[in-house]
Parts: structure tokens; C-alpha cells; sequence
């Protein structure tokens, strides 16, 4: 499919990752000029670490949760004419090297949702983190009706407008459940989200992630388990979500 050449923005959401934010948003510049971080409420040094480097630095008076962070910043890069916005976590867990690997894919596919996807490097992922993303898996590939190889990464492209016309929860408790929600909501529009193998980064962050594997699955399959009521089951979605990931 041809077409105009799409802008794109990095939005890159952080709360108190002082040691590690430069790094990440220097190596991001380094593959697209357009980066935006968000500063959620951080009590360290994270805004100060990002001094000398060219970034749109938004911050929030107080901790409002990544998902308000994402949305916030994706307004940001709409407002300064982006089309699509890849997004990316502040604590190194993401390679700003592999942008170019979910840009291209995007590029074959306009207009759908690109995922990194982590789950193949199952040697490299804490056990913990790999069952709890591959029982997310499950009930929000269903719940989209489509096969989705690894709901729970943060590393992604959208369609810039998704964003602003996506009906789901922004507010601070939905901070992790945004992620899923916004997947299905855009496949229940048409969306297709497809996946890429990127190579997840363990062990060498700032700080432990900020994902409670317990209490923010339990979160997000009280959303799915609601969406999938309120569409009696959706058994059709459950049968086409067990044909192989896109």
C-alpha cells in the first residue's frame, strides 16, 4: 500500500527513571528527531537528567499513572503534527535501536497497531513476568477477537488519532490497563495489530518495574471479563484468537 509518509513522534512516559531517561531519549534521537517525554509526577532527578538534550519535556504536577502520561504525550505529538507515535518505557527495558524494525512494519501496514514483542526470548524474561503475560495474552486476544503475541509490551506504534477517539480509561488505576484496553478497542474498530520480535533488556534497569504482575493482571482481567459480558462471551472473537499472532 502507497501513500504519504507518515510523521512519527516517540512518546516515552517516566516516572522517577533519573538514571536511566538520558539514555534512552538520546538513543531515541538518534532514530527519529521528534521526541517526547512525559515526566509523571517524578520525586528524583528525572526531568534534570534530560537537560541538554532536544526533547519536548511535559510534566505532570503529580503522579497521574502511564496511561494519562501516554495520552498526554500523544496529544502533544498530534498537536505538533505527528500521524503515527511510538511508544517506548523510560527504563532501558526497550531498545531505541529496534524503532526502525516496528516503523517499517507500520509502514507495510498503515494504520495498525505495531507491537515489539518479547515473549519468544523466553530464556531472557523472569518467570513471573513471562506466565503473566501469557495468561494476558489469552483473555485480551479474545476479548480483541485477534491472536496477539504479546499484549503486555509498552513498545508499540499507534495511529497518532487512535488515541483521541479510543473510548477507554485513562485515569490513575488504569494506569497498566490502558495498554490492553486500547487493543481492544481498536481491533473492535477494524484496527489490525500486528507483531514484531524485538530483544527485551532484563537486569540492567534503574529501578524494578513499576508492572505488579498480581495486582495489575487481576486489573486487567476485570476489564476484559467485563467487555467480554457485555458482548455475551464473544465466542467468535475467542475462536479467531487462536489462530497464530499476526
Amino acid at each position: 500500500m502507497s501513500g504519504p509518509t507518515p510523521a512519527f513522534a516517540v512518546v516515552i512516559p517516566a516516572y522517577n527513571e533519573n538514571t536511566s531517561i538520558h539514555d534512552v531519549a538520546q538513543r531515541a534521537l538518534a532514530q527519529l528527531p521528534l521526541v517526547i517525554v512525559v515526566d509523571d509526577g517524578s520525586t528524583d532527578a528525572t526531568a534534570a537528567a534530560l537537560a541538554g538534550l532536544p526533547v519536548i519535556l511535559l510534566r505532570n504536577e503529580s503522579n497521574r499513572g502511564k496511561a494519562a502520561s501516554l495520552r498526554r504525550g500523544a496529544d502533544e505529538a498530534v498537536r505538533r503534527g505527528a500521524d503515527a507515535v511510538v511508544t517506548l518505557d523510560g527504563d532501558g527495558q526497550h531498545c531505541p535501536e529496534d524503532i526502525p524494525l516496528l516503523l517499517t512494519a507500520y509502514r507495510d501496514a498503515p494504520q495498525c497497531i505495531v507491537i515489539g514483542t518479547r515473549l519468544h526470548a523466553r530464556k531472557q524474561i523472569p518467570p513471573a513476568r513471562y506466565y503473566a503475560n501469557r495468561f494476558a495474552n489469552f483473555w485480551i486476544s479474545w476479548a480483541a477477537g485477534q491472536a496477539i503475541a504479546d499484549t503486555q509490551s509498552g513498545f508499540r506504534v499507534y495511529p497518532a488519532a487512535l488515541f483521541a477517539r479510543a473510548v477507554v480509561q485513562t485515569g490513575r488505576a488504569a494506569s497498566f490497563v490502558f495498554e490492553s484496553e486500547i487493543l481492544i478497542e481498536a481491533a473492535r474498530s477494524g484496527v489490525r495489530i500486528a507483531c514484531v520480535p524485538i530483544n527485551p533488556v532484563y537486569g540492567t534497569h534503574a529501578r524494578p518495574s513499576h508492572f505488579r504482575p498480581v495486582v495489575d493482571i487481576a486489573r486487567i482481567v476485570r476489564m476484559v471479563a467485563w467487555r467480554l459480558l457485555a458482548r455475551g462471551l464473544y465466542l467468535r472473537g475467542l475462536v479467531r484468537s487462536l489462530r497464530t499472532p499476526g
